[in-house]
């Protein structure tokens, strides 16, 4: 006879044989090739009532156990460490804030809390060299958290490809181009080292009779965040490196671009450069020129008046628009396309 009995926890038929109540589990038995049947007594049913035994009552009991969410109690101590984490935290979350940490994720996928730790450690321990992570690592809590050894740091800085970088740069120049400014400069940096194919003997800014190798950086003005690098060699002087900039910037594809440059940047290849690929800009230039030196010429008697002073800036200033001869080079032809532009100085 089969039962009814409400019980979810019952895997199969019900049935009772001799007012005895037993689970009727049927299997497939390998060795004999043919279907059997497992039998599980829980209870006995007389005078139309059934009574269960310690067996239905343990299966209950188990079952209500795995179905019931456990409720998470006190945790044994394993480990005993104390890490610094106020800098990192505040890091984590100018990173965060700043897109940094998502830009570097969606670019550099699993190895991103590896870069990320170990400019915490750049920023942090300045001037110390990158051996010396692992030392800084066990007592600070970073995003990688795990060991970084020389070698695997080298291995990290060479995973970096060049496809990876100019997306990372295209991220964050798309984050930052249309709120603010981006200015571009370029500083030299001094080495001892002979093996460094790129340091060179050029115009070294900080006064050293070293050789050294440029670091061109474009970085909002406001934010103050680079969005975009390149490291040239030292004899490069910077009126030479409006070319690769603008070739870089159009693989970015960024809009709208306003370009704010010192005096050191200005050419009359440059100028036209700019012009060509369409890119406002403000940059210095000497009083030498003569292109200066005709117009203060000509204002040089009523420039320094009430007129012309700035109360915020504390000097006296005035713009104009001034005729530009604009050149062009067809690259194919060899052909030169001349032109008359108007430019505010």
């Amino acid at each position: 006879m089969e039962l009814q009995i409400n019980a979810p926890w019952i895997e199969g038929k019900v049935r009772c044989q001799n007012n005895y109540v037993y689970i009727d589990q049927p299997y497939w038995n390998a060795e004999k090739k043919q279907a059997g049947h497992k039998r599980i007594y829980i209870g006995k049913y007389e005078d139309g009532r059934f009574s269960p035994n310690k067996t239905y009552h343990r299966m209950e009991a188990e079952y209500q156990e795995k179905s019931t969410p456990t409720k998470r109690g006190p945790v044994p101590v394993t480990d005993c460490k104390r890490l610094f984490y106020g800098a990192t935290y505040l890091l984590d979350r100018i990173a965060a804030t700043t897109g940094i940490a998502a830009d570097l994720e969606h670019c550099f996928g699993s190895d991103s809390k590896k870069i990320l730790s170990l400019a915490y450690y750049l920023v942090l321990e300045e001037g110390q060299p990158a051996y010396r992570f692992r030392k800084w690592g066990i007592t600070h809590k970073h995003p990688c958290s795990e060991d970084l050894s020389s070698q695997r740091i080298s291995e990290l800085f060479a995973d970096i490809t060049e496809e990876g970088k100019m997306a990372y740069f295209k991220r964050q120049a798309k984050r930052h181009c249309h709120n603010e400014y981006l200015a571009f400069d370029t500083t030299s940096i001094s080495s001892y080292s002979t093996l460094i194919k790129q340091a060179k003997y050029g115009k070294n800014k900080e006064g050293d009779s070293l050789p050294q190798v440029n670091l061109a950086l474009l970085y909002g003005e406001e934010s103050m965040l680079p969005v975009y690098y390149r490291k040239l060699a030292g004899n490069i002087p910077d009126v030479k490196t409006i070319e690769n900039l603008v070739r870089d910037i159009d693989f970015l594809q960024l809009e709208k671009l306003k370009f704010v440059m010192d005096r050191g940047f200005y050419s009359e290849k440059n100028i036209n450069e700019l012009m060509k690929n369409h890119h406002k800009f403000l940059i210095g230039v000497r009083i030498s020129l003569k292109l200066v030196q005709k117009k203060l010429n000509e204002i040089r008697n009523d420039f320094v008046t009430r007129y012309n002073y700035n109360s915020e800036l504390h000097l006296y200033v005035q713009s104009f628009t001034e005729q530009w001869d604009y050149t062009e080079e067809q690259p194919r032809s060899g052909q030169t396309i001349e032109g008359k532009l108007y430019i505010n100085q």
